[in-house]
């Protein structure tokens, strides 16, 4: 997918030559979602993995908020509200799969969740992978 002007998707550490907004705070949501995939493994539905990660997180002493909603407006009009997965910290929404392969779709949606939140970071995981890391998608607008 060609991504939208003024939006990257990160892989590894840098961005732009400097780190990227909010890395350690991904970081420690990545290393959480790690261990969650560690002891549940694949196979289960994204609403197991969204409790555990929940669980992880709030372990870690980490601000998370559920399923939090967005109002969305077209024309100044308010015509719907979006839902974020996990929100961490007010700072970087996650959204969570448990699909063979992430597509353009899921990417697609971690963007809209970002514009009706006003955030700039977001985790898109896949854990229907082997290995977590294989399902790791980090979007910056």
């Amino acid at each position: 997918m060609k991504l939208p002007e003024g939006v990257t998707e990160i892989r590894g550490q840098n961005f732009n030559g400097r780190k990227y907004p909010h890395r350690d705070l991904t970081e420690k949501v990545i290393g959480c979602a790690i261990a969650v995939h560690r002891e549940l493994q694949g196979g289960y539905v994204e609403a197991i993995y969204e409790n555990a990660l929940a669980h992880e997180l709030s372990k870690a002493g980490l601000l998370v908020e559920r399923q939090v909603k967005f109002p969305v407006y077209y024309d100044g009009v308010p015509v719907g509200e979006h839902r974020a997965d996990l929100i961490v910290e007010r700072k970087v929404v996650v959204e969570l799969k448990a699909v063979a392969d992430l597509g353009d779709q899921h990417v697609s949606q971690v963007m809209s969740t970002l514009r009706a939140a006003g955030m700039k970071v977001g985790l898109l995981l896949n854990f229907n992978e082997a290995r977590l890391v294989d399902g790791l998608r980090r979007i910056v607008m």
